[in-house]
């Protein structure tokens, strides 16, 4: 039985309506449901469960997860993030990516590429030290 893609994702938060605002206002999510202590978005494919709790600890590594965009749409969905949002990272990858953190400090990206994209450029690029697995 293999895995079909992610179902959900689940990101506590300490206050609904500021974090509400900023996945719909700012990244363009679709309420889909919500009330008392939870709330459902959609972010393109993305089910995004944002649900209330005391406190968030927040991650020191490098852990996160990257939206994704068209091209032509990442100049300016990149200006409105930085507008409302502390950067974590510079880009050093390949494709275009804004790293920036929401009102509770969850890390995410904003990306342009697809996984077939970052492996070419790992082909490209073999002192990378990446050894891409052809299948």
């Amino acid at each position: 039985m293999p895995i079909t893609g992610v179902n959900h994702i689940t990101l506590c938060v300490t206050d609904l309506d500021r974090s509400l605002a900023f996945y719909r206002d700012v990244l363009g999510g679709r309420l889909a449901a919500g009330g008392g202590r939870a709330a459902y978005l959609e972010l393109g494919t993305l089910w995004l469960c944002l649900e209330v709790a005391a406190a968030v600890a927040t991650r020191e590594d490098d852990s996160h997860f990257a939206l994704a965009c068209a091209p032509r749409d990442f100049d300016a969905l990149a200006a409105r993030i930085d507008a409302h949002a502390p950067r974590w990272k510079e880009n050093r990858s390949e494709g275009a990516s804004l790293y920036f953190r929401d009102p509770d400090g969850h890390k995410l990206e904003l990306h342009v590429g697809e996984l077939e994209s970052r492996l070419a450029h790992y082909r490209a690029h073999p002192d990378k030290g990446m050894e891409v697995v052809d299948t």
